[in-house]
């Protein structure tokens, strides 16, 4: 998971959305899957509660009202699930949707709803509250991250109690994918940024903000049940703090290392096991292509030239990260290696600058998120951009004040963010979204490529959006997170990727040792 937001997003999205290792079971339950095989697992302790560390904090409890990259970390596939889930591979599955069918003009969706399946709250499962569900996520208040990719949906009907019929205004090749993000929630359930109501296999137990947030296994699940009994996610306002929890043993598990220097303590201790899977984390230098200077594509592609992100990566995470030059990570269909359409050279950004009408230099604010990494970030970026004559100033702000700031009301001009999720470059093609990059050729061809009859199509349409946002360096794709766990040898089932911040806690089992 990294430090993110996307988290926001996925908060707000960055925005959001570490994830989970879900196999499925044949039943299909959350219960069944688990992806990691660290420690013995065969005396483990059912009734064990896990001890998890994280960074990231829910800003609220509803993923539509910007809760945040801890939200998505905690509840999502624990206390909410979808009709469809995603696996620690990117993979779809399906979840509360024992079937789905499509129209042979790919307009109309039609899914059964698993039987048996209950609310927290005890009320069963309908039609009716998946139907509230979508349209909860695509209502004009909504903060959700795939609000857009789902405003497809023209109707939503429910002929019966355990069959939904949605109908498109145009072709949606990722419906299916977009719909593993919606949460399945009561739609009697009030008060849902502060309470829950959903099918997973735990139940919101006490939330004791600034601290704690606690996970009860659901008796009534419809699944198979957790493998632990209750999973406490401790909350840290910074990296060091947490390592120490660790070390300690105050904790049993890291859900995203932000300390590498720190790996030193675990790597060789059997007492704990490094796991480096698959980030989709992003870290950007976004900026607000609205305005002035950055509305210019050759300021953009200076400032992104004039920065040494092979450098700045090595700086913070040694040996781990990856460069990738664009939006697009390894693990997405459509990725391409793109580090050299803006390369590193201080030179032809002060030519850029001065081609743009800047030769004197510029100046702007860079809004900056308080936790680690990016007040480090920023320093590193206001010194290698005063190298070309840009002047940075720095304001530090909180997460809650990044997401009223610039995520809703697009008051800046330049900001530091991560952006968790998998296929997220189709965010380029709307001109409403934070950064404001407006270009409608990249618009069109990621209407296209959603309309495409087939992946093939689809992947073609989007390596072209893939590689025109870097021509034009519509942001500084500055890295790629590694995601890197740490846990207790004792620990398994645990999951290793950084797949949308999810963190699925159901598979994990816990031997010896707290309990």
């Amino acid at each position: 998971m990294n430090s993110k937001t996307t988290s926001l997003i996925g908060a707000a999205l960055v925005l959001a959305l570490a994830l989970a290792g879900c196999g499925s079971g044949s039943s299909g339950s959350a219960g069944s899957s688990g992806s990691n095989g660290a420690g013995a697992t065969a005396a483990y302790d059912p009734d064990a509660t896990v001890e998890v560390g994280s960074l990231y904090e829910p800003q609220n409890l509803d993923n539509t009202a910007g809760g945040g990259q801890g939200v998505t970390e905690a509840f999502n596939g624990n206390v909410y699930e979808g009709l469809f889930r995603l696996t620690d591979d990117g993979k779809v599955e399906s979840l509360l949707a024992e079937d789905h069918m499509v129209s042979k003009d790919g307009l109309t969706y039609t899914f059964t709803l698993r039987s048996g399946v209950k609310f927290h709250s005890g009320k069963p499962l309908t039609s009716a509250d998946v139907k509230y569900s979508i349209e909860k996520v695509i209502a004009p208040d909504s903060q959700s991250a795939r609000k857009s990719s789902l405003e497809v949906i023209k109707s939503i009907e429910t002929p019966d109690d355990s069959t939904v019929t949605v109908k498109l205004s145009g072709k949606s090749i990722s419906l299916v994918y977009n719909l593993s993000y919606v949460w399945i929630v009561n739609s009697q359930a009030k008060n849902l940024t502060t309470t829950e109501d959903g099918t997973g296999p735990y139940t919101l137990g006490t939330w004791k903000r600034g601290s704690a947030l606690t996970l009860e296994r659901f008796p009534g699940y419809w699944g198979t049940p957790a493998a632990n009994k209750q999973v406490v996610f401790h909350y840290f306002t910074d990296a060091t703090a947490l390592n120490n929890a660790l070390l300690t043993k105050a904790v049993d598990v890291v859900t995203s290392e932000q300390s590498p220097d720190a790996l030193a303590n675990f790597t060789d201790n059997g007492d704990y096991k490094v796991n480096n899977g698959q980030s989709t984390t992003k870290l950007l230098l976004a900026f607000n292509d609205r305005k002035a200077p950055f509305d210019k594509v050759l300021v953009r592609k200076a400032i992104t030239s004039a920065i040494d992100n092979k450098k700045l990566l090595s700086s913070i995470w040694g040996e781990y990260g990856t460069l990738i030059g664009s939006m697009v990570p390894p693990t997405d269909p459509w990725y391409e290696d793109l580090t050299s359409v803006n390369p590193y050279d201080p030179n032809l950004a002060k030519k850029e600058l001065a081609e743009a009408g800047y030769g004197s230099g510029l100046s702007f604010t860079l809004d900056t998120p308080n936790y680690d990494p990016h007040p480090t970030v920023a320093t590193f970026l206001k010194s290698e951009l005063a190298k070309v004559g840009i002047t940075v100033n720095i304001n530090v702000i909180t997460a809650d004040e990044w997401y009223t700031k610039v995520y809703k009301n697009h008051d800046f001009a330049a900001t530091l963010q991560e952006h968790v999720n998998d296929r997220d470059v189709v965010w380029y093609g709307n001109p409403d979204f934070y950064w404001g990059y407006d270009n409608p050729q990249v618009a069109k061809w990621v209407e296209q490529a959603e309309q495409s009859d087939t992946a093939d199509g689809q992947t073609e349409l989007l390596k072209k959006v893939n590689q025109q946002i870097a021509a034009d360096a519509a942001s500084d794709w500055l890295y790629l997170y590694p995601q890197i766990v740490v846990a207790s040898s004792s620990l398994s089932g645990y999951p290793v990727n950084g797949l949308n911040s999810q963190f699925y806690a159901y598979g994990i089992k816990k031997s010896g040792g707290r309990g």
